[in-house]
């Protein structure tokens, strides 16, 4: 992925990761992890993720830096290189089950650990992160790219929508609480021919 700049209230850097920076994804997980909406927002927890072995962290690395094909993990550096935001895109083959044990029925893209600092939020950096996994995914084919969001992650929702994802009203359970419901959102690959 070349990286692609974006100008807000200061200049971003936005990229895909590079396996040997996997100390960095690690310190930007861990940190999102202890985000006040962690606990509806992600799935796993703090506790778990920073007990996991330095090997967990490189593999990781390995399976969703720069060159991979079943995933790709997008990075956003601020304009003192320090990285403030992220997303992993993990691509689902048609006739497989998804991490979650769902069906998936056509090639596509799932948008996972989503996390900008509260610093950076409300610009416009979100956008820009999934404008980049989307380009990611459509070059692998992907004929549509969706999420799972917690229903009381408002936050995340207005995001989400704002960047052009819609319910699709898929709705399901994931983790530890049942009455937790997640919603399916998506965003269609563009047809090439409304361009023109």
């Amino acid at each position: 992925m070349v990286p692609r700049y974006y100008r807000g209230r200061m200049s971003y850097k936005v990229r895909s990761l590079r396996v040997d920076e996997w100390p960095l994804a690690k310190a930007l997980r861990l940190e999102a992890l202890r985000d006040p909406v962690a606990s509806i927002a992600f799935m796993e927890t703090y506790e778990s993720a920073v007990a996991r072995p330095e090997s967990f962290w490189r593999e990781r690395a390995e399976r969703s830096a720069e060159g991979a094909f079943g995933a790709q993990q997008i990075i956003a550096e601020g304009p003192d290189g320090e990285w403030v935001g992220t997303v992993t895109v993990l691509m689902e083959e048609a006739g497989t089950r998804d991490w979650a044990g769902m069906p998936v029925e056509r090639l596509q893209g799932h948008l996972v650990a989503v996390y900008v600092q509260p610093g950076h939020r409300g610009i416009g950096l979100t956008e820009v992160l999934f404008d980049a996994g989307l380009e990611w995914a459509w070059a692998r084919g992907a004929e549509r790219v969706r999420l799972l969001v917690h229903e009381d992650n408002a936050r995340a929702m207005r995001a989400y929508r704002r960047a052009g994802f819609t319910e699709t009203g898929l709705i399901t359970t994931l983790g530890s609480d049942p009455g937790g419901r997640e919603l399916e959102l998506a965003v269609e690959r563009p047809d090439p021919e409304s361009d023109g």
